[in-house]
């Protein structure tokens, strides 16, 4: 055998990177205890590995969490219990869902109708996708699996229809920019709705906690205008920056029908692979209801792909994207944790805090929201991020004049948009980073960008909005 090739030169900026830090703990700041500087320090090596890439990201996740242990900042039995979080593993089961989508060919027939029904021009694929994660959004209080386990097989199902694969480097015909697409149509519709996702509840508790009471309807009234806008604009600015190489496909109806003629009546594969996707869809929207939560519905979802035999565990084990994600997504949530844990975020939201004083309202509004959406860097968990710092920046926003409800609402809203940063801000991000279509840089990239038109709408337009309607 041979050894593996590994470029050993991306190692030099991560670690020196991280040495620079944790060699400066005798000049950190006093507020910090050692042990929380060497974890920021550690996060923050791992964070340009993973950039750099010198090993898969796996690899490098797994790096940097045995050096957490080692070091004794963490202790085993703690770090190794960031593998059991529900929300990575609700990504797990979303992958294998996808699984089942793709093997029985139901992901391929639904696909073939969305071509049928839309398929003139991608950017309508794009926007009818979306229109899906608008309907659902409302009832569906688990972002991650209304990207993972309802909209990405039928995007990948599509895409691979179209001849469009990150397995044969064809990714860019219409794959990445629909699963791109998908993924900041999903970030709105969580951010439309109080039930959406779940980080906007416990923003709406936080703020009743400050006498700031946000009611259903009036987180969707204040959000409906700058989700509208930005549903609206935001594919069509994807599409110009990142465009697909396939725009318009004018023969894809005669074509889908032709397909869908060829694979004939429905089998009983998919017509199990259905009633159990429509089973969990209905746990999903009732779970709250039922008590029953989004990662045991996907898991009673798997069970019975595995029960009906739509699935073997053979197809489990070969989802090597899913176990990919397990790996690097859990070290990664767990090092966000301990930031927390270890007082270094409640440090950063004190600094924040005592930056404010004597500012102009509406620039403190400003600072704060740039500070809560830029920070998001540090975590792989919206909901982390909300507990961490939402509380914090809205008693400095109200402090400095800012009206409670305005402010609590952009922070309410920003907990979702601030999901335009990395590949692992929030539940979606790794399922879809993961499966290939968009690279690392391009995901930066392109969330970088358009980060800025958030800002414009949300905080600009949706300010105003919210005085047009009596809200502040």
């Amino acid at each position: 055998m041979t050894l593996e090739k590994i470029d050993y030169r991306k190692f030099i900026i991560p670690v020196v990177v991280g040495l620079i830090i944790w060699f400066l703990s005798p000049v950190k700041p006093v507020g910090v205890s050692l042990a929380a500087w060497h974890m920021f320090a550690i996060f923050v090596a791992t964070i340009i590995g993973c950039i750099t890439q010198p090993l898969p990201i796996g690899g490098v996740a797994i790096a940097g969490f045995t050096i957490v242990v080692l070091t004794k900042i963490v202790p085993m039995e703690t770090a190794i219990a960031g593998f059991g979080n529900d929300s990575i593993w609700l990504i797990v089961m979303a992958f294998f869902i996808s699984r089942g989508f793709i093997k029985t060919g139901l992901g391929r027939r639904i696909a073939l109708i969305f071509v049928k029904l839309f398929g003139k021009k991608t950017l309508g694929l794009a926007y009818s996708l979306i229109g899906v994660d608008l309907i659902l959004a409302p009832a569906t209080p688990s972002n991650t699996a209304r990207a993972g386990g309802i909209m990405y097989p039928i995007i990948n199902s599509l895409a691979e229809a179209f001849g469009s694969s990150p397995k044969d480097n064809t990714q860019r015909k219409i794959g990445s920019f629909l699963l791109f697409s998908e993924f900041h149509g999903d970030m709105i519709t969580a951010a439309m709705f109080l039930t959406a996702m779940a980080g906007n509840p416990l923003a709406q508790s936080l703020a009743k906690s400050m006498h700031v009471n946000i009611t259903w309807m009036g987180w969707f009234l204040a959000s409906s205008v700058p989700g509208i806008i930005s549903l609206l604009v935001v594919p069509y600015i994807i599409y110009k920056i990142y465009p697909p190489e396939v725009k318009e496909t004018p023969n894809a109806k005669a074509w889908a029908e032709n397909e869908l003629t060829t694979m004939g009546k429905i089998a009983l594969p998919e017509k199990l692979m259905g009633g159990i996707f429509v089973l969990a869809l209905l746990l999903w929207i009732t779970g709250s209801i039922l008590q029953i939560d989004a990662t045991l519905t996907a898991f009673i979802a798997l069970t019975l792909l595995l029960l009906t035999g739509v699935l073997s565990w053979k197809d489990i084990t070969k989802e090597t994207g899913a176990w990919n994600t397990l790996t690097w997504f859990s070290v990664l949530v767990m090092m966000a944790t301990q930031l927390n844990e270890l007082g270094f975020i409640p440090w950063l939201s004190k600094v924040i805090a005592n930056m404010m004083g004597g500012l102009n309202w509406v620039i403190a509004l400003v600072v704060l929201i740039l500070a809560y959406f830029y920070s998001h860097y540090l975590f792989a968990s919206a909901t982390a991020h909300i507990s961490a710092m939402y509380s914090a920046l809205l008693g400095v926003a109200i402090s400095a004049g800012v009206p409670g409800m305005l402010a609590a609402l952009m922070l309410g809203f920003f907990g979702n948009l601030f999901a335009s940063t990395t590949h692992y801000s929030n539940g979606p991000a790794p399922i879809l980073f993961g499966s290939g279509y968009v690279t690392q840089n391009e995901w930066w990239r392109l969330n970088a960008i358009l980060g800025i038109v958030y800002f414009v709408i949300w905080l600009g337009i949706g300010s105003l909005w919210m005085k047009v309607i009596g809200m502040w």
